[in-house]
């Protein structure tokens, strides 16, 4: 017993101020952050599985397009739906017990699709709905962020949140970007046999394709990171319950920065998880990378943004986040204009060869290069805001600030999935059916603008952060 509570005793910290240089002890911050991170990365992977997942299986003829972007809508309700969860179990459950059992929970949907696309693909055929629910489950992997980044705040004095959280958040992106860029690579791969003859992207030559190996590469390196989150993490003193956490929602700034990061993240999160799916609409021969596999050139949006995100922690620190989320929605705004341009461009395929999905094309290169800006702009803006919010909010608040932003944020891939499914219809110029999707992004990012000018960034601002 009284090892036991020793054990206890150790695992939670009981008296813990960052703001006190003396008391503060990084090394508990950073194994911390470090942890996290990674158990972080492994639930973008869940979370975005699906949307590498659904091109493939609509190149195999498993789905349609409409059902397609269903598939990538489902993770990005669910997302949304759980982190309204997850943002308030930091200060109940505690930083280990948190991310510990959060990586584990993520388990589920990875056993999940492993067993389901190990079957034939008749069987597949079948099996929306069952791919469907599985999809939602997946959600769990984008719910997990809005615990795990007020989680993390907590341990880190203000000056230095900027560059850390915007590190954890960064990096966790990356996973993104790297199921995009390994699931390519992955299906190639032989795991207990199960594999099919699936056309490759947009040709008419098909590949022995093993869609199930993915899922089971992750699922190992879950049990590694749960194993980890056990062993390493600790839990400070930061106590609320639920009543005491939704006095944020009394505070405007808490609306103003919703709307704000709805604009950054939500437009990462909705792009990244429909790239895949926009190319494979518009463009006859979707362009790979051959060192890499093979991989599609999907990925680079989910990378490019995720790497904006990391480099612009510090410069949040220096300069401050308001600035930077100003310059980032102006960003967003120019670059909407460029990928609208470029939609007004696409032309309808008269006579499409056989096996090819696409029915438009549009020119790849203003295309790929207004999205690829799009997404740099949003990485610099989620670095901003997130060094913004603990600026504002005192540390419980502000931690569930980061949550419910982060929360409303994660719809992004099922407004992006829903509205393009909508708009496109089941045939047409795909591209310029989809040009209010980007209006409407423009918008928003001189709303804004404006919103970032008055409140938080001018001479006098109310706010200044």
């Amino acid at each position: 017993m009284e090892q036991a509570a020793t054990a206890t005793a150790s695992r939670n910290i009981t008296e813990w101020n960052p703001e006190d240089e003396h008391s503060w002890q990084p090394s508990v911050a950073w194994s911390t952050l470090w942890t996290t991170t990674f158990s972080l990365i492994l639930g973008f992977m869940v979370w975005y599985m699906v949307s590498v997942i659904a091109p493939m299986l609509q190149n195999a003829q498993v789905v349609d397009k409409s059902h397609a972007f269903w598939l990538t809508a489902m993770p990005g309700l669910a997302g949304g739906l759980l982190r309204l969860v997850w943002m308030f179990l930091p200060p109940i459950m505690g930083t280990r017990k948190m991310v510990a059992w959060s990586t584990v929970a993520l388990w589920l949907p990875m056993i999940g699709w492993f067993v389901l696309l190990m079957q034939p693909l008749d069987t597949l055929k079948t099996s929306f709905g069952l791919m469907m629910f599985l999809a939602f489950l997946t959600g769990i992997g984008g719910g997990i962020f809005s615990g795990y980044m007020p989680s993390t705040s907590y341990f880190f004095p203000k000056k230095k949140q900027g560059l850390a959280l915007g590190l954890q958040a960064g990096i966790g992106n990356f996973g993104v970007s790297v199921v995009q860029l390994l699931t390519p690579i992955l299906v190639g791969v032989g795991i207990f046999g199960g594999g099919k003859l699936i056309p490759k992207a947009k040709t008419n030559s098909a590949g022995l394709t093993f869609l199930h190996t993915p899922s089971f590469f992750i699922f190992v390196l879950l049990v590694i990171a749960a194993v980890v989150a056990f062993a390493v993490l600790k839990s400070v003193p930061v106590k609320a319950n639920f009543r005491q956490q939704i006095d944020i929602f009394k505070n405007k700034h808490t609306w103003l920065m919703t709307l704000i990061y709805l604009l950054t993240f939500g437009c990462f999160s909705g792009l990244a998880g429909t790239f895949a799916l926009m190319l494979n609409q518009m463009v006859p021969h979707v362009p790979t990378i051959a060192w890499l596999g093979g991989t599609t050139i999907a990925f680079l949006g989910a990378f490019v943004g995720s790497l904006s995100r990391v480099a612009w922690g510090p410069f949040c620190d220096r300069f401050g986040g308001g600035i930077w989320t100003l310059v980032a929605s102006i960003g967003i705004a120019i670059s909407s204009v460029i990928v609208i341009v470029a939609l007004k461009g696409t032309n309808l395929i008269a006579n499409p060869p056989d096996g090819q999905v696409a029915k438009c094309e549009v020119p790849l290169g203003l295309f790929v290069t207004g999205m690829l800006l799009l997404f740099f702009f949003a990485g610099i803006g989620n670095a901003a805001t997130f060094k913004q919010m603990p600026m504002i909010f005192p540390p419980r608040q502000a931690g569930g600030v980061i949550g419910w932003t982060a929360a409303i944020a994660a719809f992004g891939p099922f407004i992006f999935s829903f509205t393009m499914n909508k708009l496109s219809g089941s045939s047409g110029n795909f591209g310029q059916k989809i040009i209010p999707v980007f209006v409407v992004v423009l918008v928003l990012a001189v709303v804004c603008a404006v919103i970032d000018w008055w409140f938080y960034t001018r001479r006098g601002a109310e706010a200044k952060s």
